[in-house]
């Protein structure tokens, strides 16, 4: 297997947002970090004031979905920012409200902004040369792994020289987590469908330019949520 054909093997899509760049409009459509402008009638989804309103992800709307994600049009996630006191948790669900949306009527503007970011309208990209850190060696495949440390040793070839293009440490939506320890693993009934990053622009720091990663079970409607960082 040459570096073509491991490209062609390993590389996945995915969307990946650019924070800010037009003027928003605020209407239904609008992917947003540090707001949630959209939900259901005022009073049927309140959490307490621990919760802040960090992200808005309109799937339909966007270039790429993974096949998990195919049938909700619109997820927003509320977060208790006490999560950096507890990230040696294997699953920090607990601290995240995740609603995910299969239609869009009778969704009500509820306009929440976050009281710790700025926030930022996204603008959605597609990519098709997503691929995972070599340091998280369970999102590759042990065929392509072998085939990459063979070639290493033999024509001393780098992963992150000729094979990776890129590693998008950003907000994402598919492809894989832009990195997460090795060993870290939830198994085939989870599947890594998109991660929130952190966000200069919008004065998002999680420790130290880490990611939330999000996990999903599709037959069980159940979220797992891991956190990494450099």
């Amino acid at each position: 297997m040459n570096i073509t054909k491991i490209k062609d093997a390993l590389f996945k899509q995915a969307t990946i947002f650019q924070t800010g760049g037009f003027r928003p409009t605020e209407e239904l459509g609008e992917s947003w970090i540090g707001k949630v402008l959209w939900g259901k009638e005022r009073g049927a989804e309140t959490y307490s004031s621990n919760y802040d309103p960090i992200f808005t992800i309109f799937l339909n709307q966007l270039p790429y979905v993974p096949r998990e994600l195919k049938r909700y049009q619109l997820i927003t996630v509320y977060m208790d920012f006490n999560v950096f006191n507890n990230l040696n948790k294997d699953n920090l669900v607990s601290y995240f409200k995740i609603n995910c949306y299969t239609h869009l009527d009778g969704l009500q503007k509820i306009n929440k902004q976050s009281s710790k970011i700025k926030p930022f309208p996204l603008t959605p990209l597609i990519i098709n040369n997503d691929a995972p850190s070599w340091e998280d060696s369970d999102s590759i495949a042990p065929d392509i792994e072998n085939a990459i440390t063979r070639l290493e040793s033999d024509e001393g070839m780098e992963y992150y020289e000729d094979i990776v293009e890129k590693i998008y440490s950003t907000h994402k939506v598919g492809g894989y987590p832009s990195f997460t320890q090795s060993g870290v693993s939830f198994g085939e009934d989870y599947s890594f469908v998109f991660q929130i990053s952190s966000d200069e622009k919008a004065q998002f720091n999680i420790v130290d330019s880490g990611s939330f990663y999000f996990f999903f079970n599709q037959e069980k409607q159940d979220w797992i949520v891991y956190c990494d960082f450099y």
